[in-house]
């Protein structure tokens, strides 16, 4: 028998999360801060001090990927090799279907408040509780939105104990696995647009994610820029 209660765990972050509560969940690149509709992920939002100019994210699995992002044949093969090939996680950025039957289950402001051009950023393959609470929302037919558990501007969070209280306060529910798998790293996913290759976010495992493009499809990607 595992240490984790991760099925538990989720379920009853799933429960709180659909009953309209936000919720700080561990993700492998950090806690995340996340709800379901406008009012929640407005709440974060305004928790967080986040800029206006700012955008939610989606937390999603392959089958949200395949629902929801509108990839060329290319663009889906390097999702794949990166994701369930070499098993790294990855921020999504890719062209979305706006008239796609779950994105007709939130609100017209928070699609605005999540999407650039009907593009679309995704965090995937995050972890065993990324795994399960995605399943469990793809299966409700849900979107759950929100970013990292933190003041904005100030750095993600890899321990729920380095996470300000504030934002602690404002969650309704907290699941603490302790330091997240790339806390050594120092940094979120890499935010990788898979259509035109442009790296929104040098974060974690870039260096593995650049070698895959170059390795596998004959892309060079820039290096990660110095600090």
């Amino acid at each position: 028998m595992g240490v984790l209660a991760i099925e538990k765990d989720a379920k009853q972050a799933f429960d709180v999360i659909m009953g309209g509560g936000t919720c700080i969940l561990p993700m492998d690149v950090g806690y995340a801060f996340l709800g379901k509709g406008l009012d929640p992920v407005m709440h974060i939002f305004n928790t967080k001090q986040r800029a206006n100019t700012k955008y939610n994210a989606l937390i999603g699995n392959m089958d949200h990927h395949r629902s929801l992002h509108e990839c060329t044949s290319r663009g889906r093969e390097i999702v794949s090799a990166i994701v369930e090939d070499y098993d790294l996680p990855l921020g999504i950025i890719a062209p979305c279907n706006p008239e796609h039957e779950l994105f007709g289950t939130i609100e017209e402001e928070l699609y605005t408040r999540s999407t650039v051009d009907n593009t679309l950023a995704m965090l995937t393959n995050a972890g065993r509780f990324h795994a399960e609470i995605t399943r469990l929302s793809f299966e409700a037919g849900q979107l759950f939105f929100g970013s990292s558990a933190n003041v904005s501007t100030t750095g993600t969070r890899f321990r729920v104990e380095d996470v300000q209280d504030e934002i602690k306060e404002a969650a309704d529910f907290i699941v603490n696995y302790g330091p997240v798998k790339y806390t050594h790293q120092g940094m979120s996913s890499t935010l990788l647009n898979v259509e035109t290759l442009e790296v929104v976010r040098f974060g974690c495992c870039y260096e593995n994610i650049s070698d895959i493009l170059k390795r596998h499809f004959n892309i060079e990607m820039p290096p990660r820029p110095a600090e």
